[in-house]
């Protein structure tokens, strides 16, 4: 029956099937198998009954259907989730089946790698890898096939982790570096196994190729120091396999790692100068420069780069390799020289930036050098070479600060020519102490062909400070070059005010220089302030000086006033007298005599206080005469009562002079000044006030002052009145000059008018007409020449027979004054011209 189920090929696997499987199950099988997969299910159905997982292995192998071994290799799970045990167990049984017979039988590749595929879906590692190592290790056609190798190690790799090592060992034909890769990722970690792979597959058994010898040797140092971090391990492996590769994979871990001596060292072996760059910035932190100077070496060999020579450089600074260092700075090299003598000098490497300023004649920074090192007299050389201010400036304060004057001196000399380092220089030299030497630099200063201003300045300056006496000697000579304002304040910081006066006066300051010497008494001279005080541009300055020299210099203040007198307001200063003390007008007199012409009412009314003070009436009438811009009724009230009787009469005076008529008069006549009387009512023109006076001349029986007082008021005295008064008192003898004189007038008014009214003859028409043509034909260049003819006797004032003109005041009393007499007043008792009782002679000729 099996033959005929096997060989038949007219019967239905579907129909036959069941009827088979009551009789015999495995003719049921064999019965499904022929339907070619359209009874699997039953077939597999049978199979689990009847126990035929043989069977069903070696069909599942031969079928190679992916879909038929998920059927058979998925778990399934029960309602609750539960695996159900019985099938569970009949699928162990199926696997067991598969590995221990149906799959080492085939020979077919398709078969196996379709199982192992199936094996693989169905996510049965632990199974795989049994059927692996039973493909593979126990001997078969499939031993060496690198993909189920691979897929061994793999599956390994994924399931149990232990057996990867026993693989990697007994395996050879295998993808090496892929697997190891795979090891060495996150989700693995296997980096024993790795290392080893990489190992056993650089043996040159295992790869014939010396490159790829290197690179899976360069691998595995790899995995040492980038995974497994065993920089020791690396080393010692690197030691045994001395590839310049490993070296160099070894050196970059070090680096990593700041291992940087280790790395130079592995960077040496390696003679790898790839990574230089990052060699020298680990060495320079970590410090070890004699160390990395056998690199540099090395790497200068094959690089020729700026960093190199460079750090070649400081290496051998820091090293104090000066005889290296020079040497090689002396040979062809790119070195950025300036920058790593600026890094040495920076760090205190001072002999070494000597050398390497020295190499490029940077004397400036040599210089320098040199004043670190203590050379102070190479500082110098290097700093004249150099010739640069900021170098000369340091080397000088260095010098300064060593002691060494003279060649500070010579340096300092070089920094004082430019203005803006002079108060450097000065500060130094201050702070230090070095006072003398400061001074002495700017007096050698001054002999400099480019002197400037700050240099004289200065120096005055620091005479103010130190050398006072020096201080007017050095502003007389070089004023011109000196900074005026700075001298000055600093000469009144050192109260050296004399020497402030004098740069004010030369700088045309005029008022700072009075007011200097008006604060200051040691800063005085009258001379000077004299010159000063006419040149001000405050006027307020003239007006205090003035009060200066009333309280400090008052015996010089009349001269002070003399210079003044055209430029003050001579009001303001009577006044500041007048504020001052009655002892500063009388300090004032001589300076208000002087400007009293411009007749000023301020200063005429002190000085007539003054003169009234003094009892001087001569000096006061003179005053009064000459100015009478003044408060003259003020002055005459005032001296109405006073006790001499000669101010008494100027006060008569003044009243006569404001036509203060009554009270002049009244005053003479309580002193019994009768003439005063007589001239003030004269003057006054008044008849009423005549007349009064005439009638108090009759009453008080002064008969000589009424015969007086008619002959000086001919003119305004009415005869009747004359006569009636004479009359009634008797004084007929005294009123006969008075009538004389009168009728003599009357009668020269009569002939005058009688000449005025009577016609003109006709022979003077004629006349009058010759001479109109005479004038307009030009006789005499136009003028008509008149002699003895027209006139009237030659009488005075051109007015015939002696007669006076109208409104001159009557008769002429110019000589009524006679010398030793005040005011012409004649003794008591005589009248003018010498005549006993008073009478003037009669003028008889009429």
């Amino acid at each position: 029956p099996k033959a005929f189920l096997t060989n038949n090929m007219f019967y239905e696997p579907k129909v036959l099937g069941p009827f088979c499987e009551s009789l015999d199950p495995s003719l049921a099988f064999v019965a499904y198998k022929k339907g070619a997969g359209e009874c699997d299910d039953e077939l597999i159905k049978i199979s689990f009954t009847h126990g035929l997982f043989r069977d069903l292995a070696r069909y599942l192998v031969e079928r190679q259907d992916l879909e038929l071994w998920a059927k058979v290799l998925t778990k399934e799970e029960g309602e609750e989730g539960d695996i159900d045990a019985e099938k569970e167990a009949q699928r162990r049984q199926l696997i067991d089946q598969v590995v221990e017979w149906a799959l080492p039988e085939s020979e077919s590749a398709d078969e196996v790698s379709c199982t192992v595929k199936a094996f693989m879906a169905a996510d049965l590692p632990g199974e795989l890898i049994v059927l692996l190592e039973r493909i593979i290790l126990q001997g078969s056609d499939f031993s060496d096939n690198k993909n189920l190798q691979n897929l061994l190690i793999l599956t390994a790799i994924r399931a149990d982790h232990t057996k990867v090592a026993s693989y990697i060992d007994q395996l050879d034909n295998f993808d090496a570096k892929d697997i190891a890769l795979i090891c060495v990722s996150e989700s693995h970690m296997l980096y024993e196994e790795a290392f080893t792979i990489y190992v056993k597959f650089a043996r040159p058994e295992h790869t014939t190729d010396k490159d790829e010898q290197i690179e899976m040797q360069v691998l595995a140092m790899g995995v040492l120091v980038d995974f497994m971090k065993d920089l020791d391990r690396a080393k010692t492996f690197a030691n045994q396999v001395d590839e310049k590769p490993v070296w160099s994979k070894l050196g970059n871990a070090q680096l990593e790692e700041k291992m940087a001596a280790d790395a130079i060292l592995s960077f040496i072996s390696a003679e790898d100068a790839s990574e230089y760059v990052r060699v020298c910035a680990e060495a320079n932190e970590a410090e070890i420069y004699a160390e990395v100077i056998p690199f540099l070496k090395m790497a200068r060999k094959n690089l020729q780069e700026n960093l190199l020579d460079t750090e070649l450089i400081y290496a051998y600074a820091k090293t104090n390799n000066l005889t290296d260092l020079e040497k090689f700075v002396n040979g062809p090299n790119v070195a950025n020289i300036q920058n790593i003598g600026d890094r040495c000098f920076s760090e205190g490497l001072y002999n070494a930036s000597k050398l390497l300023f020295k190499s490029i004649n940077n004397n400036s920074k040599l210089a320098l050098c040199h004043i670190h090192l203590e050379e102070y007299r190479e500082a110098v050389a290097a700093a004249s070479s150099a010739n640069n201010v900021s170098t000369w400036k340091q080397v000088c304060f260095a010098c300064l600060k060593a002691s060494e004057f003279r060649l500070a001196a010579t340096c300092g000399l070089e920094v004082i020519k430019y203005p803006d380092h002079v108060d450097d220089v000065v500060t130094t030299y201050s702070d230090l102490g070095h006072f003398d030497h400061l001074v002495s630099l700017f007096e050698q200063g001054l002999g400099l062909e480019d002197a400037h201003i700050g240099i004289f300045t200065e120096l005055g300056i620091l005479y103010t400070k130190h050398v006072p006496e020096k201080v007017m000697e050095h502003c007389k000579v070089f004023f011109s070059k000196l900074n005026v304002s700075k001298v000055v304040r600093a000469c009144e910081r050192a109260r050296l005010f004399k020497p402030a006066v004098y740069l004010y006066m030369q700088d045309k300051q005029a008022d700072s220089a009075v007011k200097t010497m008006s604060e200051h008494s040691s800063a005085f001279d009258n001379d000077l302030f004299l010159d000063a005080i006419v040149k001000v541009r405050n006027a307020e300055i003239m007006y205090k000086a003035v009060s200066f020299y009333l309280t400090m210099h008052p015996m010089l203040f009349t001269r002070l006033m003399e210079v003044l007198e055209d430029l003050v307001d001579h009001s303001r200063v009577v006044n500041q007298l007048r504020r001052t003390g009655d002892w500063a007008l009388q300090l004032g007199q001589a300076y208000m005599k002087t400007i009293q012409k411009e007749n000023l009412s301020a200063v005429n009314e002190a000085l007539n206080e003054l003169y009234i003070e003094d009892e001087d009436y001569e000096s006061l009438r003179k005053s009064i005469d000459k100015f009478q811009n003044f408060n003259m009724i003020a002055l005459a009230s005032k001296l109405a009562t006073h006790e001499l009787l000669e101010f008494r009469r100027i006060s008569a005076y003044v009243y006569r002079c404001n036509k203060k008529w009554s009270q002049s008069i009244e005053l003479s006549k309580n002193d019994r000044m009768w003439k005063d009387c007589i001239d003030t009512a004269n003057e006054s023109a008044d008849e009423e006030t005549i007349e009064e006076l005439l009638r108090f001349f009759c009453a008080t029986s002064e008969k000589e002052c009424f015969c007086a007082a008619l002959y000086t008021c001919f003119s305004h005295v009415r005869p009747d009145v004359a006569v009636e008064l004479g009359w009634l008192n008797g004084y007929h003898h005294f009123i006969m000059p008075f009538l004389v004189q009168n009728m003599r007038q009357t009668y020269e008014r009569l002939q005058v008018l009688e000449k005025r009214t009577q016609p003109p003859k006709e022979e003077d028409a004629q006349d009058q007409i010759a001479q109109t043509y005479g004038q307009l034909g030009g006789f005499g260049n136009g003028m008509l020449m008149l002699e003895n003819g027209g006139g009237m006797g030659g009488m005075p004032g051109g007015m015939p027979g002696g007669m006076m003109p109208p409104g001159q005041g009557g008769i002429d009393m110019s000589g009524f004054g006679q010398a030793g007499v005040p005011n012409g007043m004649p003794p008591n008792g005589m009248m003018p011209n010498g005549m006993p009782g008073g009478m003037p002679p009669p003028n008889m000729s009429m």
